[in-house]
């Protein structure tokens, strides 16, 4: 019988992350018909979401559309929302149908996790897709044209407060980018204003940021916040968030721009597949990365909670997303050849988070500690390493160039609704406050965190 594309076995990836695309470019040869399924058509290098969201880099130099980089020809990739998965009869659930696998590679990665308080996240934004990282461009930037507008002084330093939930890399990296674009990119920009009188506060809930780094490296990185200006507040819980700022215990603090970096949770796909999951919803794979008793089924990435030999978890880093997928098709392959699957080594290859211009802190391979303008530029070979495509790569360099040869950013574009919002229905204030009147700022005692929600940054 004439071998078809038709009867081959069936390979469905679900997510076009860095799980899924490597994956899918190891599978191009394996002799099986593969299907990609995603809710967007592109793939996305996250770790720069933030240079996005400051305005450093446009869309398009972190983006590019799943079929031109994995051959139209070799992967099918169908723009469908996942909705779980029927393991008993080999078929992932749609949102309009259902497709048939025999092998499943599940790759949705993570999204945000606000512990129970969901009401926040429209007040709070997190940085996980191109349009997050577009919207929080569009926010910041116009918090600055309206402070040029505003008269009143307190509404003004309002929309002139920026506040980063999350002491982790991301939000580091937020805090940094907003300091510099506010004390660098936009001086001499506008008439009424002067943008370095704005606050970038980074709140974070245990003792220090980059809470999971060495302690001598957060020290570190707190330290070069603070030279940028940015208020880094540790120790401290968020109680509370609103249109117009946020509690932290007692305290209130008046802040139109608030973004969230304080933890993320895996995709509801895994709730599908019959199988306890850990606290922040991850599939605990076996060593060969398939789900216990189905080895069908393979799980990578941030959805995956894969044990290390000392019983550490593999971090949810791009690198080992990376490492993941490739493994995952081997392993598949030898299911193929009727040989036994191996367990999965994880080669970790450094953590790195840079702290605006020429500066980061990490832990490069073999745990060697590095901070300064080293670490920046292996932070920067790493990144334009990983960087799919030639165009994305010489894009990126060119542009971080620019920006940091002139502290300029090449990206400031406002995209989408520009007028204010109605301040008679965005205003929350507290009881007995005057009309008009900002929510005061008091200092909370010691004693009225305990019965706080703590923001941490998971691991």
């Amino acid at each position: 019988m004439k071998t078809t594309r038709e009867n081959l076995p069936h390979v469905v990836i679900l997510g076009g992350g860095f799980g899924g695309l490597y994956a899918a470019r190891y599978l191009r040869k394996a002799g099986v018909r593969v299907t990609m399924v995603d809710r967007h058509n592109h793939h996305l290098f996250q770790p720069l979401l933030y240079q996005v969201a400051t305005a450093t880099l446009s869309p398009s130099d972190i983006a590019a559309p799943l079929r031109a980089m994995l051959g139209r020809e070799q992967v099918q990739v169908l723009l469908a929302e996942v909705t779980g998965v029927d393991t008993a009869n080999k078929r992932v659930l749609l949102s309009d149908g259902e497709l048939a696998y025999d092998f499943l590679i599940i790759a949705t990665g993570a999204t945000h996790s606000y512990f129970g308080n969901d009401a926040w996240s429209q007040y709070a934004m997190g940085l996980k897709t191109v349009e997050d990282a577009v919207e929080i461009r569009r926010r910041v930037l116009l918090a600055f044209e309206w402070a040029e507008r505003e008269p009143d002084p307190e509404r003004r330093r309002a929309l002139l407060t920026f506040a980063i939930i999350g002491g982790g890399p991301t939000g580091v990296e937020l805090a940094g980018a907003l300091a510099e674009i506010s004390r660098r990119s936009l001086t001499g920009d506008f008439q009424n204003i002067d943008p370095r009188d704005a606050r970038v506060i980074l709140i974070e809930g245990m003792d220090r940021v980059l809470p999971t780094y060495p302690e001598n490296l957060s020290l570190d990185a707190r330290k070069v916040l603070e030279n940028l200006g940015v208020e880094v507040r540790t120790g401290t819980r968020v109680t509370n968030i609103d249109a117009t700022g946020l509690d932290m215990g007692a305290e209130r603090l008046a802040a139109r721009t608030v973004l969230w970096a304080a933890g993320v949770e895996a995709s509801p796909v895994a709730r599908s597949l019959g199988v306890a999951l850990d606290r922040a919803g991850r599939v605990p794979v076996t060593p060969e990365l398939t789900v216990p008793g189905h080895p069908h089924i393979f799980v990578v990435g941030d959805l995956a909670l894969v044990k290390q030999e000392d019983g550490s978890a593999v971090p949810g880093v791009a690198p080992a997303a990376m490492q993941e997928g490739k493994h995952a098709v081997l392993n598949l392959r030898r299911q193929l050849a009727g040989q036994p699957m191996k367990p999965f080594r994880y080669w970790d290859r450094g953590t790195y988070a840079v702290i605006g211009r020429g500066h980061a802190v990490g832990v490069a391979f073999r745990r060697v500690q590095q901070s300064g303008f080293v670490a920046w530029l292996a932070w920067l070979f790493i990144h334009i390493t990983f960087l799919v495509g030639f165009r994305s790569k010489l894009a990126v360099l060119l542009n971080w160039a620019y920006a940091y040869l002139t502290f300029g950013s090449s990206a400031r574009i406002i995209t989408g609704p520009v007028s204010r919002p109605d301040e008679r229905i965005a205003e929350q204030r507290l009881p007995g406050a005057a009309p008009g009147a900002s929510p005061p700022v008091v200092a909370a005692p010691p004693s009225s965190r305990d019965a706080a929600v703590p923001v941490r940054v998971p691991s």
